[in-house]
């Protein structure tokens, strides 16, 4: 069984004991967690999908970790006008486990 959730701006398309990398989500490593917003849930058959979301369901989780994303280069440049900037970019991340889909 899956569920298709959304977390960030994001969506995720989520199993039971996965690990998912997502934006970064306020809490401790250790914290259970919950999402509410579940679009889609079931498999096969048995899938309801939501209108925006399935009533009543949610997704349990725990943190496993926080991290840095690696760097992007934002680099501009004009050619023959000596124009050069470079900016960089590292994106906060956690890394969360499902636990349980209900």
């Amino acid at each position: 069984m899956y569920a298709v959730i959304t977390s960030g701006g994001k969506q995720f398309k989520v199993q039971e004991q996965e690990i998912v990398t997502m934006e970064r989500i306020a809490g401790e490593a250790g914290a259970k967690i919950t999402f509410a917003e579940v679009l889609a849930i079931g498999e096969g058959a048995e899938m309801k999908y939501g209108n925006p979301t399935v009533e009543g369901a949610k997704v349990e989780a725990e943190i496993v970790e926080h991290f840095r994303g690696p760097k992007v280069i934002a680099f501009k440049m004009k050619r023959r006008r000596g124009y050069r900037r470079r900016k960089g970019h590292r994106q906060e991340l956690t890394k969360v486990r499902i636990t349980s889909i209900a």
